[in-house]
């Protein structure tokens, strides 16, 4: 029998490997015989580097970058196949860098992201994917852009730092340094956000207040991307509100696309992908997979409805294994996942789970493979008696 583990991270407390130790000690605990196959996997928020390069032995490479307030940090992206890099700005540009009393999507930039790219350049990579989800950001992409050699300039002719608060006063954007090798380059994003731009659904209402924007530092945020879009609109002929992604990131997902033609594709499916998972689906039984809750937006691209999908497609039973389950978890099961269980054995706060979450799981792990083992040996045969009553045939597990 075997068995396919592939299970997001659950947030703040079980990474993607440790939820594959687990289910695979509780595996052998109750199926001894069995054959367990890990792939750590992401949806292209944090952690989706060391998934990938986990699950396709790749290489871990560290770059000398900036955080959002470009203070000087270590950061990781990976190398796959030998030439493929795939960058995650929430290693440089991720709301987790700053601290709370010091975010605000005002002053901070993505010029950290642009400078792991510049380093996959270095490293001869030519095939790049960005993975753009868990942002501090809201300045357009104009930092990642200066980084890669693109002047965003003021009237009066001096260049911009690249925080949101410049969005306002661009006037001039010169494209001309861009680095050279970007040409030759194919660039792909890994984003799930539909966000326009600008307005209601845009980038700045949607999600600068989650990164530390007060309603009046809002406003002025929405002026200054207003006023970045219609700037490309006269200098490209771009409407970036028409364009699906671009206010992901606060923008980044429109400047990867304007400036290096980067293609806009789902980050579930952009990892499967890269891992091979079809591949490693051959002869598979049983796949689990799961993430810290399940609920209404996990069919909104996010792991467990990608791994589900897959799953259905190639014949095989899924089975959910959730730290809880919101409003409109069922959903997900019209994506391949057959089957929801839950870590929570009894009433318990958040604090309290998360402490305990590595026993929890583990315990729900062992009942999660009971019931399947009870399900093998329910009789596939029963005979129906004339007086209406089911005689059944059972049959040894």
């Amino acid at each position: 029998m075997k068995f396919i583990f592939a299970s997001d991270s659950f947030k703040g407390s079980l990474t993607s490997a440790q939820t594959i130790q687990l289910l695979t000690k509780a595996a052998k605990q109750i199926f001894p015989d069995c054959e367990c196959c890990g792939i750590p996997v992401a949806d292209g928020g944090e952690g989706t580097v060391n998934a990938v390069v986990a699950a396709t032995n790749g290489t871990l490479l560290f770059a000398e970058v900036h955080d959002p307030l470009m203070n000087p940090i270590k950061a990781a992206y990976g190398i796959i196949d030998g030439h493929k890099a795939i960058v995650e700005m929430s290693a440089a540009s991720g709301l987790t860098l700053v601290p709370e009393n010091k975010r605000n999507p005002l002053w901070t930039t993505t010029y950290g992201t642009g400078e792991l790219i510049l380093n996959a350049l270095d490293q001869g990579c030519r095939d790049i994917t960005v993975a753009i989800g868990g942002s501090a950001t809201n300045d357009g992409g104009l930092g990642c852009m200066k980084a890669l050699g693109v002047k965003f300039l003021a009237a009066d002719g001096r260049e911009l730092s690249g925080t949101g608060s410049d969005l306002v006063s661009v006037s001039t954007i010169d494209p001309s340094g861009l680095d050279k090798r970007v040409k030759d380059c194919r660039f792909t994003v890994m984003c799930d956000v539909k966000n326009p731009l600008c307005g209601e659904n845009g980038a700045t209402r949607t999600f600068a207040m989650q990164k530390g924007a007060s309603l009046e530092e809002i406003e002025q945020l929405e002026d200054g991307m207003t006023h970045f879009r219609d700037l490309i609109q006269t200098l490209y002929g771009i409407d970036c509100d028409s364009m699906e992604g671009a206010g992901a990131a606060g923008g980044l997902g429109a400047a990867l696309h304007i400036f290096l033609n980067a293609a806009m594709h789902s980050g579930i499916e952009t990892v499967l992908q890269l891992i091979h998972f079809d591949e490693k689906l051959r002869d598979a039984d049983l796949v689990v997979t799961g993430e810290g809750c399940t609920d209404s937006q996990s069919v909104c691209g996010k792991v467990m409805q990608g791994v589900g999908m897959h799953a259905k497609r190639h014949g095989i039973l899924c089975i959910g294994l959730s730290g809880s389950l919101g409003e409109g978890a069922g959903e997900i099961l019209e994506y391949g996942v057959d089957s929801l269980h839950c870590i929570v054995n009894r009433p318990m706060t958040l604090g309290e789970a998360m402490n305990s979450v590595e026993s929890l799981y583990y315990d729900a792990a062992l009942r999660m493979f009971r019931t399947v083992k009870v399900g093998m040996c329910i009789p596939k045969t029963r005979t129906q008696s004339g007086s209406g009553n089911c005689t059944f045939s059972l049959q040894e597990c």
